[in-house]
């Protein structure tokens, strides 16, 4: 492989890693101004990240479908959406740390209620964003579009 060849290749794994970076400061952004406008006491639903966790599981769904079935679509923005938007938005840990000060709380339904709803609720999730995506796709295609 020659230098230039090297260097190029290079730059656009830079660039992807600056598509995730910015993307995931936006979906970070959009869960954390979530978080703190919807505070909730330990023995209380979190609804605010089970939202933004189904929300960014739909999404995902949709814009990872999507962006397979489009070959001319710029190389960054996968990276930028699915892992950057969605890694960002979506929430593993604090899922966790809900869970833990739910079980403090001796909330124990609570904590099993909304650990199998996340759950469940991200499954339906990402397949409805899938399923979206195709029928988006479908519908251009018979219209003649892309």
């Amino acid at each position: 492989m020659s230098i230039e060849q090297t260097v190029a290749r290079e730059a656009r794994r830079h660039h992807v890693l600056i598509a995730v970076f910015c993307g995931g400061a936006l979906g970070t952004l959009a869960r954390a101004a979530s978080s703190s406008t919807f505070s909730h006491a330990p023995d209380r639903w979190p609804w605010a990240t089970l939202a933004v966790n189904v929300v960014g599981t739909l999404l995902l769904g949709w814009w990872s479908t999507r962006l397979m079935r489009s070959p001319d679509v710029d190389p960054r923005l996968r990276p930028f959406l699915a892992t950057g938007i969605c890694g960002g938005l979506t929430t593993f840990s604090t899922l966790q740390i809900e869970l833990v000060l739910m079980l403090d709380a001796h909330a124990y339904a609570l904590a099993t209620g909304y650990a199998a709803t996340t759950i469940v609720l991200g499954l339906v999730a990402i397949v409805a964003g899938q399923q979206a995506a195709h029928a988006h796709h479908r519908r251009q295609r018979r219209s003649g579009r892309r």
